[in-house]
């Protein structure tokens, strides 16, 4: 594994922070990434439970410290309990990360409705209540950070995920409306874009078949999970805090806006 992102740090010590989907892939690496920099981390997760318990697991092996609570973004009451566990545990809060997610490929024509709003309302939705629920901490901090990770399809559209791009699409112009509305607050806000990463899930390609060559960027791999929470962690730190608004890609060069 690569240890872009890990390095040790004390940029983030005293703030705390809450990942949502935190417990696997890009939000593993992201709630180790901030733990790395200093920071307290609440793992959120809604199904991954175990997974949630490693993470938290690997971070006090670290030195790190973190603990883990299990809440579906999409319902405000469940949100509202974790972010007031985090409070109660840690004593404030600084730092929000939107990484829950639901990825799924389905034919335009068989996307049902409930389908469709399940996805929309993860990444939208989620996104939206837990923002509104942290806001009165991170004001109350004297300001703080919130990003949302988006995803490359959202910009440049793929085939058979009309819900995930609309989602992200939405997430990234989501990011500019919020950005503008908490700047006042000295709260940023930006929208974090990865392009193709090596995941659990994403590793399903083999690197041997034609296929996964023909889909990697101009650099020639993919990302690491490590390198996006590389950026999440400098927007959360003291170089980010004149970055706001903005989406930022990460990619290998596979998408130039």
């Amino acid at each position: 594994m690569s240890s872009v992102g890990m390095t040790p740090g004390s940029e983030l010590t005293g703030k705390v922070a809450l990942v949502t989907g935190g417990s696997r892939n890009i939000g593993r690496a992201i709630s180790r990434s901030l733990a790395a920099g200093g920071a307290v981390v609440m793992v959120n997760t809604h199904t991954s439970v175990e997974d949630a318990r490693d993470t938290v697991r690997l971070i006090e092996q670290a030195g790190g410290k973190a603990a883990m609570f299990i809440a579906d973004v999409t319902d405000s009451d469940a949100v509202s309990r974790l972010v007031d566990d985090t409070v109660q545990r840690f004593g404030r809060l600084d730092i929000l990360v939107n990484n829950a997610a639901v990825r799924r490929e389905t034919d335009f024509d068989r996307i049902t409705l409930e389908e469709w709003r399940r996805v929309l309302s993860v990444v939208l939705d989620g996104a939206f209540i837990c923002a509104q629920a942290v806001l009165p901490h991170l004001v109350r901090a004297g300001g703080g950070t919130i990003i949302n990770m988006g995803g490359q399809t959202g910009h440049r559209g793929a085939n058979r995920r009309l819900h995930v791009v609309a989602a992200k699409g939405g997430l990234a112009a989501m990011t500019k409306g919020l950005a503008l509305d908490l700047a006042p607050h000295e709260i940023t806000v930006n929208c974090v874009v990865p392009g193709t990463v090596e995941t659990v899930r994403g590793s399903e390609s083999a690197p041997e078949r034609p296929e996964y060559r023909r889909s990697l960027p101009p650099l020639g791999r993919r990302g690491e999970p490590e390198e996006v929470a590389a950026m999440v962690r400098l927007l959360c730190g003291p170089d980010g805090r004149y970055i706001t608004g903005q989406s930022i890609h990460l990619n290998g060069g596979g998408f130039m806006p």
